[in-house]
């Protein structure tokens, strides 16, 4: 492939649009607004302290550009919103259009999303998960990588208040399965209402527009959290930067 085809790429103008918007200093100071500060007390993130206000808090997990969560915090202005992406390009370009939208109900959490629902955020501490079109890594050596893992599943059963709901989606049909039973495994159930953002996320827009399936569902706790077996061994966990 030439420099220039390369470079053409989509993601490529993505990541320079990311950089430039970030070497921007109005821009930069806009995204630290909404960026929830690493040194937050460790190993913790209270939802109260970075909102200054109780209301509902719904989380994304893997917001990529910001497209569905900030429509949402800009139509639902009473509940609160949290944006999680990994550290790096896209997590820079989040919390710029993030902070450029001017919402008081809108956060960015730039952190591996294991580390924040297995480890951080509180127990019945929120009302709505939307997981959408995660990374499905599926070549065998790339497993320990997938986001949906029992223990990542459980902590979505510890930190979801009662009559809370996950709402999951992806265009992977095995990876749709894999994910439903996990979630099902830790003692959710599927509920009959629609993923909201399983049509209004930019890869959702982008697999639509190009014929493609869409596996969704609604998912809320069907009984009481699952405890780990006592003596199993814990399981391994690799977590980004």
């Amino acid at each position: 492939m030439s420099a220039r085809a390369r470079y053409g790429h989509p993601a490529m103008a993505r990541m320079r649009k990311a950089r430039r918007l970030w070497n921007d200093p109005r821009a930069a100071e806009s995204a630290r607004r909404v960026i929830v500060p690493k040194e937050a007390p460790l190993f913790t993130i209270e939802p109260r302290q970075i909102f200054v206000r109780e209301a509902p808090l719904e989380v994304e997990i893997g917001a990529g550009r910001g497209d569905f969560i900030i429509g949402r915090a800009r139509a639902n202005p009473d509940r609160n919103f949290l944006a999680v992406e990994r550290p790096g390009t896209i997590g820079r370009l989040l919390a710029v259009r993030c902070g450029r939208a001017g919402l008081e109900n809108l956060r960015v959490a730039t952190m591996d999303a294991r580390t924040l629902v297995i480890l951080m955020l509180p127990d019945k501490s929120v009302d709505v998960f939307h997981v959408y079109f995660p990374d499905p890594w599926p070549k065998t050596r790339q497993v320990k990588h997938r986001l949906f893992a029992p223990s990542f599943a459980q902590g979505l059963m510890r930190t979801l208040k009662p009559g809370g709901v996950v709402y999951v989606a992806t265009d992977v049909a095995p990876w749709a399965a894999e994910m439903f039973e996990q979630l099902e495994a830790a003692g959710f159930r599927r509920t009959a209402g629609p993923a909201p953002g399983a049509t209004l996320t930019g890869f959702a827009r982008k697999y639509l527009a190009q014929g493609k399936r869409v596996f969704s569902g609604g998912f809320e706790p069907a009984r009481e959290e699952v405890p780990a077996a006592l003596g199993a061994p814990p399981e391994k966990l690799i977590l980004r930067p």
